[in-house]
């Protein structure tokens, strides 16, 4: 096994986590209203799911591929309707107080929604497979080698997220709960714009 093939997975991890989309956002959003935990919570829930379609696109599973494309047109509009409900929900969410405690379930429902979301964007996949041909890699790799490089981009995009979260946290304080206010309408708007481009993409 090539250890360059782990440091470019990273490298691609980290650099497709970057675009700011609506899990980005949501990220944001998160972490200035519940703190640095929960923005992780959904980092690691993007990061899962980019690590299940790197899976595909690094070993070639067919199965998941074929459906994926088949059934494309049914993911994303699903995926947009989700999209628009989390937008509006953020826009009226009330601000969370920074010291409330937050269950570990809801953590979980975090982390799973995260996941769930991600994966209803099919052309991540797609994405995962132009780069990966782009670089030399894929279909053509053995099984360590294939391991190693979805194991890079899952490491990759925890870090781009560890680093929007940490960043974020530093302005944490300065927001009040006008503020936070503020952040979510902006927040709900953007998502729930992101949501409409998805399935408006679809026409």
């Amino acid at each position: 096994m090539d250890p360059a093939i782990f440091v470019k997975g990273i490298i691609i991890g980290f650099a497709m986590a970057v675009p700011i989309g609506p899990i980005g956002i949501l990220c944001i959003r998160k972490t200035l209203a519940e703190g640095r935990l929960r923005g992780l919570i959904i980092g690691l829930g993007a990061a899962t799911a980019d690590l299940l379609y790197g899976c595909v696109a690094a070993f070639g599973i067919k199965i998941i591929s074929n459906t994926i494309v088949t059934q494309g047109m049914w993911i994303r509009l699903v995926g947009g309707a989700l999209i628009i409900v989390l937008g509006v929900r953020t826009f009226r969410a009330r601000h969370v107080a920074p010291n409330i405690s937050i269950s570990s379930g809801g953590f979980l429902k975090s982390y799973i929604t995260t996941v769930f979301l991600t994966l209803t964007n099919p052309l991540t996949v797609f994405a995962f497979i132009a780069v990966f041909a782009a670089l030399g890699l894929g279909n053509g790799l053995g099984s360590f080698s294939a391991s190693a490089l979805v194991a890079g981009v899952f490491i990759g995009s925890c870090l781009w997220f560890l680093s929007l979260s940490s960043g974020v946290t530093l302005f944490r304080k300065r927001f009040d709960k006008a503020g936070l206010r503020w952040v979510n309408r902006i927040a709900g708007i953007l998502i729930t714009l992101s949501g409409v481009v998805a399935i408006a993409s679809l026409i």
